[in-house]
């Protein structure tokens, strides 16, 4: 059997963000407000995730469904220019969007636009060609991409998937809670209720692990056989936090960095903080994603 020839197969989750930049949120109510010029930039999970481990060396392949729209075309733009792959459909209901409000502390508030119906099906031959050649399979949320995660495993490969703001309650999360190796959510639903949340992902799913994204509150990593620990948000000297928008997606990306490379738990974290406090030092989702070198140089600089 010949040796995968892509590290990171990412399944869904690429989109256009419209970032507005406010002085507070919540934003007053008024007619209109005045704000800094308006930008419109490749975003969205699968994006982050995809442009986050390609840019750190992994070898990294994007599917996803878009539409023949200006936004789809701004996707396909920055991937050629990034030279990273990514295959695709076309679906009429257009290329996923949102408006992000950001505040002077970098805090965002997303409008999320998915566009597709809550049924589409792609043909499985859009990642089931990718994933015989991939190592692992990171599947963003879209309905449809809960078959990826479970061929995968069949095929003996490792998963993981970020389930954003998750309340530990809604459905549409569950498959994917139970579906993949490595669980990543967000801590800004959870509280009071995260140890019950993250031990029902373990006990009735097949995680190893189970990461809490919590912004500047650090992070929090469970895993099945070693226990609980935390891990604190990272400053950046010289690069202060002006827009969270693809921090997570970071943090992911450089968590799998570690991970495949055969990093344990407590390091695959630390990568992952560095990566997402490094994003966040730049206005707009994904314009400034961490390079092994930097990444390397500012792991060496922590006390």
């Amino acid at each position: 059997m010949t040796s995968p020839t892509t590290d990171v197969l990412v399944v869904g989750g690429a989109g256009v963000d419209t970032i507005v930049r406010v002085e507070d949120l919540p934003v007053p109510f008024a007619d209109s407000h005045v704000v800094p010029p308006i930008d419109t930039v490749v975003g969205h999970t699968g994006s982050g995730v995809a442009l986050g481990c390609h840019r750190l060396g992994l070898a990294t392949r994007f599917v996803d469904v878009i539409g023949d729209d200006h936004e789809g075309r701004m996707l396909l733009d920055r991937f050629e220019a990034e030279g990273l792959p990514f295959d695709h459909v076309v679906h009429p209901s257009g290329t996923r969007r949102a408006v992000n409000l950001v505040d002077a502390t970098g805090r965002r508030m997303s409008f999320y636009d998915p566009r597709h119906p809550y049924d589409l099906a792609p043909d499985p031959a859009l990642w089931r060609g990718p994933l015989e050649q991939a190592r692992h399979v990171h599947a963003s949320i879209m309905p449809w991409t809960v078959g990826a995660l479970e061929d995968a495993t069949t095929a003996g490969v490792t998963t993981s998937t970020d389930l954003h703001d998750w309340d530990g309650h809604n459905p549409h999360h569950r498959p994917f809670a139970y579906a993949a190796d490595l669980v990543f959510v967000s801590g800004s639903r959870l509280s009071g209720i995260e140890g019950e949340v993250v031990a029902d992902v373990i006990d009735r799913g097949r995680a190893r692990l189970v990461v809490v994204m919590d912004g500047a509150r650090g992070s929090r990593v469970t895993v099945r056989e070693g226990g609980s620990f935390a891990v604190p948000a990272i400053d950046i000297p010289g690069r202060p936090a002006v827009d969270s928008n693809g921090a997570g997606d970071a943090y992911v990306s450089a968590f799998l960095h570690s991970w495949l490379a055969g990093g344990d738990a407590r390091a695959a974290a630390t990568n992952g903080a560095v990566a997402g406090a490094w994003a966040c030092g730049t206005a707009g989702t994904h314009s400034s994603l961490i390079g092994p070198d930097e990444l390397a140089r500012q792991l060496a600089a922590r006390p």
